[in-house]
This record gives C-alpha cells, sequence and structure tokens, in this order.
C-alpha cells in the first residue's frame, strides 16, 4: 500500500486528514512540526505527500523542493487557504501535482489522491521502460565499453532525472550534442522537444533575438512578435552549442535567465 506524509501545523486538520485516509489502508505518516517532517523525505521514500502551504519555518514550497530533489516521482498535493490559490498555482509549475483549497470534503482528498498515485505509477513505468532501454541498446548513437565512456554513461543517468542545467565540455566533434540528447531522452522531458542552437553562428544581436524573441517594431525587421527559443523549449530542453562563443554581454543575459528563470524578449 501507498505510503503518505502528512504535514499542517492545524492539529485538528491534520487528524481530519489522515484518519480517512488510515481507514483507506494507506500508509500515514502525520507532523504538525514542518521540520519535522523535512527531515522525515531523505529516508521514507513517500509515494504521496500532503501539505499544508503557509506554515512557520517551513512552508510547504520547501517541502515540495526537498521531495522533488529526493525523488522527483514523489507526488505533491498542496493544502491551501483560498487567499494562497496564486501561489499554489505557482507551486504547480514547480513540480506540484495539484492543490486542494480549504475546506474539502474527503470524497475530493481521495480523488485527488488516487489521481496523483495513478500520475506516479505511469512515470515509475516510464523511467523502468527507459532503464531497460538503455541496457539493452546503451544511449541512442552513443556506444563504448572504455572506462571514460561508462563515466559519461553514468553522468548522464544521474543528469537526467533533474531540472538542473548542464555543461557538457569537451573538444570539437567529441558528441557533445549526442550526450546532450541522451540526457534529454532519459529525462522526464523526453516527451517535449528538444531544440538546439549554434551560438558561433550567429552575431550577438539575431542570437539574442532567437534566443529570447522579440517584440514587434523593436528594430529593423521586425515585423511581428517572435517566439524564442528558451519559450519554445518550455517543459524540454534547450541545447546552446559554442555557447562560450557568445560575448560577456550575452553570457550576462543567459546567466540571468538560468539563475531566475525568467525571460525578457528584445524591445
Amino acid at each position: 500500500m501507498s505510503r503518505i506524509l502528512v504535514v499542517d501545523d492545524d492539529v485538528d486538520l491534520l487528524n481530519l486528514v489522515s484518519i480517512p485516509l488510515r481507514s483507506q489502508g494507506f500508509e500515514v505518516d502525520s507532523f504538525d512540526d514542518p521540520l519535522e517532517a523535512e527531515g522525515k523525505i531523505p529516508h521514507r521514500a513517500y509515494d504521496l505527500i500532503l501539505t499544508d502551504l503557509e506554515m512557520p519555518e517551513r512552508n510547504g514550497l520547501d517541502l515540495l523542493k526537498l521531495a522533488k530533489e529526493v525523488d522527483p516521482s514523489t507526488c505533491v498535493i498542496l493544502l491551501t487557504g483560498h487567499a494562497a490559490v496564486d501561489t499554489a498555482v505557482e507551486a504547480m509549475k514547480m513540480g506540484a501535482f495539484d492543490y486542494l483549497k480549504k475546506p474539502f470534503p474527503n470524497k475530493e482528498l481521495l480523488a485527488v489522491i488516487e489521481k496523483g498515485l495513478r500520475q506516479r505509477e505511469l512515470e515509475q513505468e516510464n523511467r523502468r521502460l527507459r532503464s531497460e532501454l538503455r541496457e539493452k541498446y546503451h544511449f541512442e548513437n552513443l556506444v563504448g565499453n572504455a572506462a571514460s565512456m561508462q563515466k559519461v554513461f553514468r553522468m548522464i543517468e544521474r543528469a537526467g532525472p533533474t531540472d538542473s542545467t548542464v555543461l557538457i565540455l569537451g573538444e570539437s566533434g567529441t558528441g557533445k550534442e549526442l550526450a546532450a540528447r541522451a540526457i534529454h531522452e532519459t529525462s522526464n522531458r523526453a516527451h517535449r522537444r528538444f531544440l538546439k542552437v549554434n551560438c558561433s553562428a550567429l552575431t550577438d544581436s539575431l542570437l539574442e533575438s532567437e534566443l529570447f524573441g522579440h517584440i514587434k517594431g523593436s528594430f529593423t525587421g521586425a515585423a511581428a512578435d517572435k517566439r524564442g527559443l528558451f519559450e519554445a523549449a518550455n517543459g524540454g530542453t534547450l541545447f546552446l552549442d559554442e555557447v562560450g562563443d557568445t560575448s560577456p554581454a550575452l553570457q550576462a543575459k543567459l546567466l540571468r535567465v538560468l539563475q531566475e528563470g525568467e525571460i525578457r524578449p528584445v524591445g
């Protein structure tokens, strides 16, 4: 049976949620102290986490981030008051499965838990199948028995399940794009787009427009709004080939995107 963590500093609501779940046969850990719950997440392999969004010392977003770092497939559902709905929606962009607005009936709670657990099972099955394919065929277009290549394969396997920015170094022709595609194919983004751009083939102004998009009339020839590659690759992977050839000014803009996760079209 699935293991569920419930976190809420309101003890009454904590019991209202935990007791029905236990009666349904779920293995439930419940905490009214988010710090105590935080210490359990790395060690208990929870299938699903129900957490209040607004709590002292640690909030639901903190627990969401930790849970996804421990296991990206962990289903996280937020419990929120009316005033925090906007924050809950933002949390879904960070990987939360759904949110429930207080008060909510047990029927609604059980329904969203069932959907969340089903989604987790599908993600785990997809990862298992991808793992079997990797073992059978190695990585697409990447084959090697040397210790150095096996190290590359292990690094790809570690990078794939994360949403981290990855720097791939190597001489020209050593297969950096192949490694980038392999990371994409082993990730939860494999069903989304893989886009690439050769940064050394474009001037800074053209590359900036290509990456960030532009607004109509922002420069000569900008006859219409254009969506940039960062936006087009949202949810997938964007491979910046030869990014080291860009100017320091453009690299600073790229760094801002990587740090803040926001883009600003030219114009």
